[in-house]
């Protein structure tokens, strides 16, 4: 497993297209925190980095997608999956290997933004002490939702050998999972009782109850269990294509 995690992490930087991803992900969280009005904490008037939060989820939606599509679909376009599937590796070695180094990335790109803590911290009034609870756990959510959507990534990865159907299957399924279920939920004949377990099912309900700092056990069971199922999907799809191939 640890092979195939340092491969994934490799192929990622070894390309341009890796630091252009990471890049743009804090350009866009940089101009949209700090430069663009209507979403700028500059205007708040409070230093917090809510913000941050409420925003970086909508960047996910593209950056972990372009960054999970060529786990598996690569593998199929080089006929380099029977190689895998001969190696003393079981599919979990594999799909867990794929996934950390994915997660890995997807944690790497997150660092950086430690920058806009200290740039809040500094613009605000006598250096006033931020709620770190509140952050820590803000930031333990992103990275679960993360977790999730690197899941989800790799699931669609694994569906096909064209990267780019991937990356678009990755991204209609993290939008369904994140704000479909919460669009579902504002129906008015869904109100009354089937809403609030339609919002339950989605994403977003949970990330935002830890992205308030709160973090609560039945949050961390649904993420964790959401990534165990979709890497159970993958494992599942891996099987399948390479008995249909053989």
């Amino acid at each position: 497993m640890l092979a195939i995690f340092k491969k994934e992490i490799n192929q990622f930087f070894s390309s341009v297209t890796g630091y252009v991803a990471i890049i743009l992900f804090l350009l866009a969280n940089g101009l949209l925190l700090f430069v663009f009005p209507d979403t700028s904490l500059l205007d708040t008037g409070y230093a917090n980095l809510d913000p941050l939060f409420d925003l970086a989820p909508l960047i996910y939606l593209l950056l972990i997608p372009a960054i999970t599509m060529r786990c598996f679909a690569d593998e199929f376009r080089s006929n380099t999956i029977e190689l895998l599937s001969t190696k003393p590796l079981t599919w979990w070695q594999i799909v867990l290997g794929k996934f950390w180094g994915s997660v890995l990335i997807v944690a790497i790109s997150l660092l950086p933004t430690v920058v806009y803590y200290i740039a809040v911290k500094q613009l605000s009034i006598d250096h006033h002490q931020l709620d770190n609870g509140g952050i820590l756990g803000a930031y333990t959510g992103l990275l679960l939702l993360g977790g999730v959507f690197t899941a989800i990534g790799i699931w669609s990865s694994s569906l096909t050998n064209n990267a780019m159907i991937a990356f678009l299957i990755a991204v209609f399924t993290c939008f369904i999972f994140y704000n479909g279920f919460d669009a579902l939920s504002k129906i008015p004949a869904l109100s009354g009782g089937a809403d609030y377990y339609l919002q339950m099912a989605g994403i977003k309900f949970h990330y935002q109850s830890i992205s308030r700092g709160v973090i609560d056990s039945r949050d961390v069971i649904y993420f964790i269990s959401l990534i165990g199922l979709m890497l159970y999907l993958t494992k599942l799809s891996l099987q399948r294509k390479l008995w249909q191939n053989s």
